[in-house]
């Protein structure tokens, strides 16, 4: 397995986060709860976790505010860390040892894809940008979870997942994996 989708999910979020404006940072987003501010620390932070995680390392306690810094630069360099953890020499092979359980870093790496998508998804939806985002891959990523996403992952507090939305006619692959993983779209 290669991180081929983890390359484009980046690549994806990666455009949506630079546009975002410090001015936006109050604003509500899709997730409950978590304002943009809140949403662009999980998915800069999230990039760190990946590659700590995949390392069999703690993650760094502290509690980073990256949207008070240069979160573009940031996610950056989470995301190089994260992709390098991913492809080091026999991370694929090894069961990563999560905080909810055991995990082959294949799997984990699936996950990696839908978490960094999909949350660039919420940030484009936040921030008043198109949700149309990377069709093909989104599409790939809708497959892939309809196959594993367990129902007991779901409830109606959204955490990890709601229950699967109805998508709009005419939806994009986009809208239609956030419509399945709980977002009103």
């Amino acid at each position: 397995m290669t991180t081929e989708l983890l390359e484009q999910a980046i690549s994806s979020t990666r455009g949506v986060l630079a546009t975002v404006s410090k001015q936006q940072l109050g604003e509500d987003t899709p997730c409950a709860e978590w304002k943009i501010s809140d949403l662009i620390n999980h998915v800069v932070g999230g990039q760190y976790w990946f590659a700590a995680m995949v390392h069999g390392e703690e993650p760094d306690p502290a509690e980073v505010d990256f949207s008070a810094t240069d979160f573009v630069s940031a996610f950056d360099e989470g995301a190089e860390r994260s992709l390098a953890a991913f492809r080091a020499d026999g991370a694929m092979d090894r069961l990563l040892s999560l905080p909810f359980g055991e995990m082959p870093c294949a799997a984990f790496l699936r996950l990696a894809v839908t978490d960094t998508f999909t949350h660039g998804w919420d940030l484009a939806r936040a921030t008043g940008q198109s949700t149309d985002l990377s069709p093909d891959l989104a599409a790939t990523i809708l497959e892939g979870v309809r196959e594993s996403l367990r129902p007991e992952f779901r409830n109606e507090q959204g955490n990890p997942f709601g229950p699967e939305q109805a998508a709009p006619a005419g939806a994009g692959s986009a809208d239609q994996l956030a419509a399945f993983l709980g977002r009103r779209v």
